[in-house]
C-alpha cells in the first residue's frame, strides 16, 4: 500500500488536511481551509514542491471547500482517507471504518463534544460525497485513553450515570500521545516505561503511559477538563455553575461560552489566548500577561506531578504541541517546579531545541533520573498510519477467507 492517505480534521469553520505518502521521508501536500462560511473563507497550504499558496474561497462552506482541496491535490491519487474524531465515548477502541452504524455512533456523542464532532461530521458527509469509492477511517481521539482503569476514569458520581448515560472521563489528543509516546520508545535506551507526555498549544492535555498505553490523563468527559488553556478554564469549582447562575443570573450557555472560549490565557491576561504575545507583554511588565505564564506553568507541573501516581516509575517527561515545542521558558519554569522528582534540566539544550527539532533536554546520568524530550507531534502522520493498519488488517481476513 503504496498510495498516500488524505487525513482530514475538520473544524467548524475549518478543515486541516495533509497528504500523507506511505515513506515517512517524503515531502506532504498540506494545508488549511480556514473561515468557511464568510466572505473572507481561504484556502492556504503547502505543495509537494514546499511552496506556500493561498487563495481565496468566497463563501464556501465545508462541501466547496473539500472540492478545492481535492482539486489542488495535484494528481495525487490517496488509497483512503483518514478522519480525525474528536469523541468516540467507549465504544471505539482503534481506528474504524465508516459506516452508517459508525455514523449513527459518532452522532450518538455529540452532547459530549459539541464543538467537535457536529465539525466532524460535516466533513465526513463531504468527503464521502467526492470519495464516493474510497475506504472512509474514522481516528478517535478518545481511543489511545479507553485504556484508562477505572480508578482513573470514573467520576464520583452515582452509579447509574455512568452506566445509563456514559457519564465518564474519556480523554483527548490521543493520535498525539499516541505518537509521541511511541516516539520517545523508540529514541530513548527506556523504550516502553513510565513516561509523562505534555501536549501544550491552545488545547492542553497531559498523559500518564505505562508500558505503550494510556494509564490516565488530564482531560475528563469533555476537553474542558483539565489544565488552563488557550482560551479555556481548565478544572474549576463545579459550585460555579451554581454561583454564577444565582448571583449574576446567567444561564448555562452562558457560562459555557465563559468556560471554552473567554477563560484560560485569554482570561487571565485580559491580553490574548496566544503565548508568545504574552511573553512579548510580560517583558513590558504587563501584569496579567504574568500571572497567565505563571498559573500557566504551575498547573502544568501540578498536572505532571499528579500523574505519576498512575506510573510504577517514572522515566521522563515528553514536551510537544506547538508551546511544548517550540517555548524554552515555559518548559523551564516547569521543570523547576518538579525539581524534587530529581530532574536535571540543560539549560542549553533545552534553548536549542525549537521549531520542530527533536531531542533530549535534561542532564541526567544514570538510569534513576528521569529524562526531558522534546518531540515535536505528528498527529496527521499517526491517523494515517492507523487508516493503513486498519486497511492491512481488512486485506489480510478477506485474503485468509
Amino acid at each position: 500500500m503504496n498510495d498516500p492517505v488524505l487525513v482530514i480534521n475538520c473544524g467548524s469553520s475549518s478543515i486541516k488536511y495533509a497528504l500523507v505518502p506511505a515513506s515517512p521521508g517524503e515531502p506532504r501536500l498540506s494545508g488549511l481551509a480556514e473561515r468557511l462560511g464568510s466572505e473572507d473563507a481561504r484556502l492556504k497550504g503547502v505543495d509537494s514542491e514546499g511552496r506556500a499558496f493561498s487563495r481565496p474561497l468566497h463563501g464556501a462552506g465545508h462541501a466547496e471547500a473539500m472540492a478545492a482541496i481535492l482539486e489542488g491535490l495535484e494528481g495525487q491519487h490517496p488509497v483512503a482517507v483518514g478522519h480525525r474524531v474528536v469523541h468516540g465515548g467507549e465504544r471505539f477502541t482503534r481506528a474504524a471504518r465508516l459506516d452508517a452504524a459508525v455514523k449513527r455512533a459518532i452522532e450518538a456523542t455529540v452532547a459530549m463534544a459539541p464543538l467537535h464532532n457536529p465539525a466532524n461530521l460535516e466533513g465526513l458527509k463531504a468527503t464521502q460525497a467526492l470519495f464516493p469509492d474510497l475506504p472512509q477511517v474514522a481516528v478517535f481521539d478518545t481511543a489511545f485513553h479507553q485504556t484508562l482503569p477505572p480508578r482513573a476514569y470514573r467520576y464520583a458520581l452515582p452509579d447509574t450515570l455512568y452506566r445509563r448515560h456514559g457519564i465518564r472521563r474519556y480523554g483527548f489528543h490521543g493520535s498525539s500521545h499516541a505518537y509521541v509516546s511511541a516516539r520517545v520508545a523508540a529514541l530513548s535506551e527506556r523504550r516502553h516505561g513510565g513516561w509523562l507526555i505534555a501536549h501544550l498549544g491552545n488545547g492542553c492535555s497531559t498523559c500518564a503511559v505505562w508500558q505503550g498505553a494510556s494509564v490516565d490523563t488530564s482531560m475528563g468527559l469533555t476537553p474542558l477538563e483539565g489544565m488552563v488553556m488557550g482560551t479555556r478554564s481548565g478544572d474549576v469549582d463545579p459550585g460555579l455553575h451554581t454561583h454564577l447562575a444565582h448571583q449574576l443570573g446567567w444561564s448555562l450557555e452562558r457560562i459555557d461560552t465563559l468556560l471554552n472560549k473567554e477563560s484560560g490565557l485569554l482570561g487571565l491576561s485580559g491580553l490574548s489566548n496566544d503565548m508568545r504575545r504574552l511573553h512579548q507583554a510580560a517583558a513590558e511588565h504587563h501584569a496579567g500577561a504574568e500571572l497567565a505564564i505563571e498559573v500557566f506553568c504551575y498547573r502544568l507541573a501540578k498536572s505532571l506531578a499528579g500523574l505519576t501516581c498512575a506510573l510504577p516509575r517514572l522515566d521522563g517527561i515528553v514536551f510537544t504541541g506547538g508551546i511544548g515545542e517550540n517555548d524554552s521558558e515555559v518548559r523551564a519554569r516547569v521543570v523547576e517546579q518538579l525539581r524534587h522528582f530529581g530532574l536535571r534540566l540543560d539549560a542549553v539544550a533545552n534553548a536549542d531545541t525549537l521549531g520542530g527539532r527533536e531531542g533530549r533536554i535534561d542532564l541526567a546520568e544514570d538510569d534513576r533520573t528521569p529524562q526531558l524530550w522534546v518531540i515535536p507531534t505528528d498527529e496527521e502522520g499517526r491517523i494515517a498510519e492507523e487508516t493503513r493498519q486498519l486497511l492491512q488488517e481488512e486485506s489480510t481476513l478477506h485474503d485468509t477467507n
